[in-house]
């Protein structure tokens, strides 16, 4: 249940990125870049100095790269096939394979499914990495879970950007971020019946979850973030990774 609660913080937080985007209309660069950087931080010191090693020690080094290679190739793979949108310097919001659902003639449709599949399916790996980092210790799993929140506000107001500029009314926009947001629990669920068969199959999903935030972090929050503001963004980064030490 614990492990359900975190998870289901961290994912209804993209729902403060749609709360900012209404609020503060459009937060500058700087602050975005500030922001995309530290979480970026976070998120890798914590799959470095906190996931990585405690798959080793629970299972084996092999255990460990093969989780970590495993996790680096879902997101690949997802950021192959599935259309997601992210923020950008240059435009409001950039998106990534559109054509998958060019089929669907109405744009507010094609956009809906966008959120719902692209974020949603992203959020998953997210959620077993709550999972299985409260399996190693309640510690880790809160710090897992305080990272991907802070990740997921402004993934949040990217996903809202672009549903605002098309008119969706702000009830149904809260809704598919919501929607999309609540994969992340989703996905400790599935992770939760399978986390209590070995200390191994814990050690492997430590690693997953490190592999897939560490290929999060280098391709979607440090590319952002220095499209934005590049010595900002790498103020927030190093600040991000001074933080997990002292806290992690």
């Amino acid at each position: 249940m614990e492990a359900l609660l975190y998870s289901f913080f961290a994912g209804t937080s993209t729902v403060l990125g749609v709360v900012a985007l209404f609020i503060i209309k459009k937060p500058g660069n700087k602050l975005l870049s500030t922001l995309l950087g530290f979480a970026g931080g976070i998120m890798m010191a914590i799959s470095l100095f906190e996931l990585i090693p405690e798959a080793i020690a629970l299972g084996s080094m092999t255990s460990a790269v093969v989780g970590v290679v495993l996790g680096a190739a879902m997101m690949l793979l997802l950021d192959t096939i599935v259309p997601h949108s992210h923020m950008s310097g240059k435009e409001d919001v950039s998106v990534e394979n559109p054509e998958k659902f060019k089929e669907l003639e109405n744009p507010m449709k094609r956009m809906g499914y966008l959120i719902l599949f692209g974020i949603a399916l992203h959020n998953i790996p997210e959620g077993l990495a709550i999972g299985a980092g409260l399996e190693a210790s309640a510690k880790l799993g809160l710090s897992i879970a305080i990272a991907i929140a802070l990740h997921n506000i402004p993934e949040g107001l990217a996903i809202a950007g672009p549903l605002k500029a098309g008119g969706v009314p702000i009830g149904k926009i809260f809704l598919f971020v919501l929607i999309a947001g609540l994969m992340t629990p989703v996905g400790t669920a599935i992770g939760m019946a399978f986390l209590a068969i070995s200390p191994v199959f814990i050690s492997g999903s430590l690693a997953f979850a490190a592999g897939a935030m560490i290929y999060i972090v280098n391709d979607e929050l440090v590319p952002q973030a220095n499209d934005m503001h590049n010595h900002l963004a790498n103020v927030g980064l190093i600040l991000g990774i001074l933080v997990g030490l002292a806290i992690f």
